[in-house]
């Protein structure tokens, strides 16, 4: 496993329902929207991205449908109510958590003090 798949473990259904906050992707899109908005570094397998987007559906953070498009069928993602609402929650244990490492790691007392 690359050592960005591996620091991403725990963090990738986050990352997933944040591909999806501005609508519907198909599988590889969302791969793509993954890569390019982390120039580069978050190039991960259709094998960790796949199972993982199965899981967030199974959950209900996601729906999913079929369609047909250039003659290949492909199946679409889009974030459920729950799924937004994990996202917001998240993304605000994530600034948290971010905030006490970058405290510890640049010597300063957390929470950070203006």
């Amino acid at each position: 496993m690359k050592a960005e798949a591996q620091a991403l473990k725990g963090h990738l259904d986050v990352l997933l329902l944040a591909t999806l906050e501005d609508g519907p992707r198909h599988g590889y899109a969302i791969k793509e929207a993954l890569r390019t908005g982390s120039g580069g570094r978050f190039d991960l397998p259709t094998g960790t991205i796949y199972p993982a987007l199965h899981r967030l559906e199974a959950a209900g953070l996601l729906a999913g449908s079929w369609s047909t498009g250039d003659g290949r069928r492909r199946r679409g993602y889009q974030l459920t109510p729950k799924g937004q609402r994990r996202l917001v929650s998240e993304r605000t244990n994530w600034r948290e958590f971010a905030s006490a490492v970058t405290a510890l790691l640049e010597r300063q007392p957390w929470p950070a003090t203006p």
